[in-house]
């Protein structure tokens, strides 16, 4: 039955949880007291360093501005802070998933976008059958571009081979 109340207690108790957490992301960051103190302060959150020992030992509880500050401070979501420090990882691969999914959200309307621009050029050319093939070489070209430029951008150039920079400096005999 004790292990049952410490367990719902642990899960439960938010605030311990936060001044738990505040400790461990302070010392994880090598920062002393005055030094997050100094950082709440620059980002508009007046806190001493005093306070800040307080909050980590219990000695005092925190309000929501201030603790929207911490993890302001700390770079963390707010419900990363509050819950138990336990599950700080987990909390950080909850966040990850959802910029995955948020990624493939955006791509799944990019698609879908890009299916009606496609039904629309198509039943367009539908009715021009003279212009037809000229408009499918520039799609054709043009994705080309934009897929080159990405691959550019995303990996570089291949081995061996310069990219239009390096190229234009040499021209300039900049290289």
């Amino acid at each position: 039955m004790a292990d049952e109340g410490t367990q719902q207690g642990v899960l439960l108790s938010g605030e311990s949880n936060v001044a738990v957490r505040i400790k461990l992301e302070r010392e994880a960051r090598g920062w002393s007291t005055n030094a997050l103190s100094d950082r709440l302060n620059e980002a508009g959150f007046e806190m001493n360093p005093s306070a800040v020992w307080r909050i980590e030992n219990g000695k005092r509880r925190i309000n929501l501005d201030e603790a929207i500050g911490f993890a302001e401070v700390f770079g963390i979501d707010l419900r990363n802070l509050v819950g138990p420090p336990q599950l700080a990882a987990q909390a950080r691969a909850m966040e990850l998933i959802d910029a995955v999914v948020d990624s493939f959200r955006e791509t799944q309307r990019a698609n879908a976008a890009y299916t009606k621009a496609r039904d629309a050029l198509d039943a367009y050319l539908a009715e021009h059958p003279d212009i037809r093939e000229e408009a499918d070489v520039m799609v054709s070209n043009a994705m080309a571009e934009a897929s080159t430029q990405h691959l550019l951008e995303t990996y570089g150039p291949p081995p061996g081979e310069h990219h239009d920079a390096d190229a234009d400096a040499d021209a300039d005999g900049e290289a």
